[in-house]
């Protein structure tokens, strides 16, 4: 996995301010593969997660490994530049395995990160692949403890009567080390494959979800879990849709939300029922008989759920759109945006390819006023909820150089074409953009694009 800290930049009304994304220097640290063309699977990105303050990034890859940034402080020289990200620590989370029950091998694939609030000194993340979740603890030291009176200097017990004399150890410092621990491995909880982890309010718990499962986990307790959702039917031939994302509420313990393959949203409470297989709410938007086709359930499939920071509203994301809802009303989103609607006529070939079936995740930005989702052609797509605006914006080396800024791109659907525009048919479907994250406080955002991570930062004007 290659990793490129670049570009930012984006001339936009921002809350009636004007901002312009510029890029940041591209990493390639050393224990990493330099940028490739054609990059081996192990090496993609597969999930990017800021943590709670947003000074650490954290990035998992389909080789099981986790890359965490750590944000530098501010320049003095440069009041206006924030500080960039580098490479804090580098560790292997999940290694293959294989299931000899089912003869089913598991991939070491992450497939989400998440951070836990921080309680004291050292951070705490879970990661998860199709099976095992485990919880890691990142501690810095740069002290040593010395003078130990029954080991000697490398750690072997003395023998007792060589001690003719007691010292009290003291601590030295030394060279600070990053140093990663599991602390938890919670296994053997799901049949299907684990598509979301989401960390409770309270703390103490979590949920994991698969196809048809969601499971209640505390932190501290790994040889058993709750089962809170079951959709599984008695005969799988009646099986008609699966949940494919699902998240906590912000604030409120005992609410969470999921998403299915036939778009729809259920919102559950935990007080009615240990089980929730009744939702509180239901939110779907009436489907248009004149707009059905074949292909109108893949496209409607919700790939990514995220709850906006205030904990009001629901972001989702499927093929073509992102849609805002409001918890208040369930039967029809608060706003439709339109991610590629240049592709609707292209959905046969993308169905060929099997594109159509890729998961874009969206994110929201600190203050639920823009949402940013990906999309392809390395492009991504913000939308300014106040003012209405969108952008589309290109995450690519040929245009990434440090401290330059991101021009708007525009996909040409046909007529005349401005002289940087980019014809529908020109559009690069093997990059995409899949997995995206905004800064919980800042204009800071990180996209993966294959084996590369940008990270986009405003600059006020």
């Amino acid at each position: 996995m290659a990793c490129s800290v670049s570009e930012r930049h984006w001339d936009g009304q921002w809350s009636s301010r004007r901002y312009s994304f510029s890029p940041f220097s591209i990493l390639s640290p050393s224990h990493l593969s330099p940028p490739l063309s054609f990059p081996s699977a192990a090496d993609i990105i597969s999930t990017v997660e800021f943590n709670h303050t947003g000074e650490l990034l954290a990035t998992g890859d389909k080789g099981g490994r986790v890359v965490i940034f750590q944000r530098e402080p501010e320049c003095k020289t440069e009041p206006y530049s924030q500080g960039e990200y580098n490479v804090y620590s580098t560790f292997q989370s999940h290694e293959p395995e294989f299931d000899y029950l089912k003869s089913l091998e598991i991939e070491e694939k992450i497939n989400k990160i998440r951070w836990l609030p921080q309680q004291n000194a050292a951070h705490f993340l879970l990661s998860t692949n199709d099976k095992t979740i485990k919880l890691w603890k990142v501690s810095e030291r740069d002290k040593r403890p010395e003078g130990y009176n029954l080991k000697d200097e490398e750690g072997r017990i003395k023998d007792l009567s060589t001690v003719t004399s007691l010292q009290v150890p003291v601590l030295k410092p030394m060279d600070l080390m990053v140093e990663v621990s599991p602390r938890r491995v919670f296994a053997n909880a799901h049949t299907y494959h684990v598509n979301s982890i989401s960390v409770n309010s309270d703390h103490e718990t979590y949920m994991s979800a698969d196809d048809l499962r969601i499971n209640l986990w505390h932190l501290g307790i790994t040889d058993r879990s709750f089962n809170i959702v079951d959709i599984k039917p008695v005969n799988m031939e009646d099986l008609t849709e699966v949940i494919t994302a699902a998240e906590f509420h912000p604030h409120h313990c005992n609410l969470l939300v999921y998403s299915s393959s036939k778009g729809t949203l259920r919102l559950c409470d935990m007080r009615e029922a240990a089980l929730c297989d009744k939702h509180s709410k239901l939110f779907e938007e009436p489907e248009d008989p004149s707009n059905r086709s074949f292909f109108s359930e893949i496209i409607s499939s919700v790939s990514d759920v995220k709850f906006s920071h205030s904990g009001r509203y629901l972001l989702t994301r499927d093929y073509l759109t992102a849609k805002v809802w409001d918890l208040n009303m369930e039967n029809k989103p608060l706003e439709i945006y339109q991610v590629h609607d240049y592709l609707r006529s292209k959905l046969c070939s993308l169905y060929e390819n099997d594109c159509i079936f890729d998961k874009f995740e969206c994110a929201w930005n600190g203050s639920d006023s823009v949402i940013m989702t990906g999309a392809y052609n390395n492009f991504f797509r913000m939308f300014d909820r106040n003012t209405k605006r969108d952008v589309t914006l290109e995450a690519s080396r040929e245009s990434s150089k440090p401290r330059a800024v991101l021009k708007p791109r525009r996909v040409c659907q046909g007529g005349k074409r401005r002289k940087d525009d980019i014809s529908v048919d020109s559009l690069d479907f093997t990059k995409k953009i899949l997995h995206t994250a905004w800064h919980p406080t800042e204009n800071i955002i990180a996209i993966a694009a294959t084996n590369n991570l940008y990270i986009f930062q405003d600059k006020f004007n």
